[in-house]
């Protein structure tokens, strides 16, 4: 559907910082600290934000950028279905292509408005002008060679010249200091009308040390610095008077001390196997952490059925990790894509982990391990995100309550003036001072 403007814009430009994993058990501390506590006040804000269904990343941010629920943009999962591959050396889906509606950043380009992309998910080949996709070689590949390919590559050396000492690969928080880095640069250089920006310190920070350590408090210090950084380019840039910043989460973690091998209890019952020296599958579980697929062969109905009679025999063991087994119908009450019939629910304190092991269960606390995770239902209690949406034509110090993941990016286009309505949420005609 075409995209139009609409009435006047609320600002011209929107700057959208995707603060990965932050949710509402970080609000209390966010909300006090300087540069948060301070968009607040003249903003609208919200720890009411429900996710979507699987809460994973590329998922979640497909709805942002769409303002649809996974069951219509085509993003089921962070990664295509790869069985046996290790979880490093999946293809994820890292372009835009697989996107099967259209994007609030797509939108602004035909309105001829100016765009920008840091490490936004699902953007490689995109129509964004300023891009640095997030994407990742994998063996054999050069990783300067495919952000070229996959984003703006004279914009991708500039950012990598100027800036690429700070980074260490990955690593944290040089990773995110480096993208925070490039969109001030860009906001004081380019003035874009769109800028979307993804910082992963927050989310990695919960995975490696779970959800309420030190570290992740300390992650919260550094965000809000960075923040700080983007609020101070808006204002040398000369734009913050017209200038909207939008800070949000996608998801939260839940501590985990279980992990679960789903596809152990499928080799078990024959339906992984072995031939000429390859593994196989008639049934096979694709995970997310707090959820599972069931993928069965096309045709092979018992082998669903022998696939849910082993998960149902795992359920009746007292320990079970299996909270739930979602079929159709409450799938699509959920919205979640029409990519298998079958999901599995975790409990809290498991995750799903679809490498074969020779346990099913495995103790993480017995090893020493601390980690968190996401992917579970948005319904689970504590786990909904956070949202400050911050500008002179913005309702000062107003708060939101209970608002949906879809209804993002048609307020995206509401404050740019685009007509982005087309999709399953809703303008938050509230937020807007009159």
């Amino acid at each position: 559907m075409e995209s139009t403007m609409s009435e006047a814009p609320a600002a011209k430009h929107l700057i959208v910082v995707s603060y990965d994993a932050f949710s509402e058990d970080n609000w209390e501390t966010a909300s006090r600290l300087p540069n948060l506590s301070k968009l607040m006040k003249n903003g609208a804000y919200s720890n009411r934000l429900k996710s979507v269904y699987p809460t994973l990343t590329y998922v979640v941010h497909t709805t942002i950028a769409t303002g649809m629920y996974p069951d219509k943009h085509g993003i089921h999962h962070n990664n295509p279905l790869q069985p046996f591959v290790p979880e490093e050396d999946q293809h994820w889906f890292w372009f835009r292509e697989a996107v099967k509606t259209p994007t609030i950043y797509d939108a602004a380009r035909k309105q001829g408005m100016s765009t920008a992309g840091i490490l936004w998910p699902v953007s490689g080949k995109s129509s964004i002008q300023y891009n640095i996709p997030e994407i990742r070689a994998l063996k054999g590949e050069n990783q300067a060679l495919k952000v070229l390919r996959s984003g703006s590559p004279v914009y991708c050396i500039q950012m990598e010249m100027k800036h690429g000492r700070i980074r260490q690969g990955i690593e944290q928080p040089y990773l995110d200091d480096f993208s925070t880095q490039c969109a001030v640069d860009t906001i004081k250089r380019k003035k874009p009308n769109l800028l979307m920006m993804h910082l992963i310190d927050l989310d990695d920070a919960k995975h490696m040390y779970g959800t309420d350590s030190e570290e992740v408090h300390e992650v919260l210090l550094r965000m809000d610095h960075r923040l700080g950084e983007i609020m101070q380019a808006v204002e040398d840039a000369g734009i913050k008077d017209d200038t909207v910043l939008m800070v949000q989460g996608d998801h939260g973690q839940f501590n985990v001390r279980y992990k679960v091998h789903l596809n152990t209890l499928l080799q078990a019952k024959g339906l992984i196997y072995e031939e000429n020296g390859e593994l196989r599958w008639r049934a096979f579980f694709q995970c997310g952490g707090g959820s599972a697929y069931l993928h069965v062969r096309p045709g092979d109905e018992e082998a669903e059925a022998l696939a849910l009679a082993a998960v149902e025999e795992y359920m009746n063991n007292g320990a079970s990790g299996v909270e739930s087994v979602y079929d159709r119908d409450k799938l699509d009450r959920m919205h979640a894509s029409p990519y298998t019939r079958i999901m599995l629910e975790a409990r809290l304190g498991y995750c799903f982990d679809e490498s074969l092991d020779e346990q099913v269960v495995v103790d993480l606390k017995a090893h020493g391990i601390r980690y968190a995770t996401h992917g579970y239902s948005p319904d689970k209690s504590g786990y909904r995100c956070n949202i400050v949406i911050s500008g002179a034509k913005i309702k000062h110090d107003f708060a939101i309550g209970d608002i949906e993941m879809v209804d993002i990016a048609p307020t995206m286009g509401r404050i740019l003036g685009i007509d982005f309505s087309h999709g399953d949420g809703r303008v938050l005609e509230e937020i807007f001072a009159k």
